[in-house]
């Protein structure tokens, strides 16, 4: 009997090692694996604001585009914060998680070290009683020796096999308390650095407060100013909407001819040859995948329209992505393709439209452009520089269209 319950309760702790390590921790530690790798990319993505900012903090003003850079500051700093509370959240998991595996392992190793007291207590008794030979061949037939020498064998091999699961619990014990300590040491770290975030988060706070205060006092400016700004967006997309159906009529006028071999699909707004065809369809099938225009930068003004920040019942609208970067930034192009139009545009100032096959792409506010009509041009070739405005913001706008159609930019480009 004691050599039986001592074999099950081998079993059941090894059994219930085996859940700990590969079910209880495994999602708990997948999670905080992710929490990390989010904490990294926002803080990443911090220092590349502070980077950009930095160079326009001598002639920084209180201006809607340096309310949007510490509003996506904020935006980001936000959910540093949050991502930190949640790791915190995980650690108090994992160590109730671990503080409740080692009570248990102790109360364990209690019960194997009781059972093992009383197998030498057994064999004690026994060699008082009876030597151990005497035992075997005080045997009444053959059929009762092998039994008791099987017993002897069975016996003497559960004491070593219940001394060795001994060691491997103490073993385990040990190496759960020093992970004990080492997450708890963790939490200690964490919430010390939500503190500092926090107070961060804090600051801008209070800085994007100072800039909506004055802003607000400038209603009459910024509505005039809106209003200048919507009327060069009118004249930004009547150039475009010129370029692209110049380049579907001439598609058209090629198509026509003789020994023509561009088809137009259901689908497509103008008629491709096979070459053009492909670039369209692999342009199509990189979306979410494009390279960005510049190389460091963050997202101030998205696609669509929005209510203005400061001004209420005001809606701004947007054709394209704004995208505050370093001054004096290379801007590169996104896709292979042909450069259909280069303009300059008031309010947006040098221009370059690329054609990738039925797709175009825009790239505005450039100081300079290196890149002339017709030009065939690579994924990150460069097109021209960043202008920094008045302000002292350097900031390139970015479009997207499908023929005469607009499209999300942010949708095309990979994240960051």
């Amino acid at each position: 009997m004691r050599v039986t319950r001592s074999k099950k309760l081998l079993v059941f702790i090894f059994l219930l090692g085996s859940f700990w390590s590969y079910d209880a921790f495994a999602q708990i530690s997948k999670t905080r694996e992710e929490l990390e790798r989010q904490k990294a990319e926002i803080q990443a993505k911090l220092k590349e604001f502070d980077a950009i900012l930095r160079q326009t903090t001598a002639t920084k003003k209180e201006s809607i585009g340096s309310l949007n850079a510490v509003t996506r500051q904020f935006q980001a700093q936000t959910r540093l914060v949050n991502t930190l509370d949640r790791e915190v959240k995980v650690l108090d998991t994992e160590i109730r998680e671990t503080e409740n595996k080692i009570n248990q392992l102790e109360k364990d190793l209690k019960e194997l070290k009781a059972e093992y007291s009383r197998m030498i207590y057994n064999t004690s008794k026994l060699n008082r009683n009876l030597s151990i030979v005497a035992f075997v061949f005080s045997s009444v037939n053959f059929n009762q020796l092998y039994m008791r020498l099987k017993y002897l064998k069975q016996y003497t091999d559960s004491r070593k096999q219940q001394a060795e699961q001994i060691e491997k619990v103490t073993a385990q014990l040990a190496e759960e308390r020093v992970q004990l300590d080492a997450r708890k040491a963790d939490k200690v770290q964490i919430l010390a650095e939500a503190q500092e975030e926090r107070k961060k988060l804090e600051a801008l706070r209070r800085e994007q407060q100072v800039i909506v205060n004055s802003l607000t006092k400038k209603e009459r400016t910024i509505k005039s100013q809106i209003t200048a700004t919507k009327k060069q967006q009118q004249q930004l997309e009547a150039m475009i909407r010129a370029a692209i159906e110049e380049e579907i009529r001439l598609a058209e006028a090629a198509a026509a001819k003789a020994n023509s071999t561009a088809t137009k699909r259901p689908d497509s707004s103008m008629p491709m040859t096979p070459e053009v065809a492909a670039l369209s369809s692999s342009f199509a099938g990189n979306r979410g995948r494009l390279p960005w225009p510049v190389e460091t930068g963050f997202i101030t003004q998205t696609y669509g329209d929005h209510p203005h920040p400061t001004l209420r019942g005001i809606t701004v609208p947007s054709d394209g992505i704004n995208i505050r970067t370093q001054p004096n930034s290379t801007v590169r192009t996104v896709f292979d393709g042909v450069v259909a139009k280069v303009a300059s545009m008031p309010g947006y100032g040098e221009t370059v439209l690329i054609k990738h096959g039925e797709y175009y792409t825009l790239y505005s506010k450039l100081s300079s452009t290196s890149v002339k009509t017709g030009q065939t041009v690579k994924a990150k070739d460069v097109i021209g520089k960043v202008a920094t405005n008045s302000d002292g913001e350097a900031e390139i706008h970015f479009q997207t269209w499908k023929g005469l159609q607009k499209m999300d930019p942010a949708s095309w480009i990979s994240s960051r």
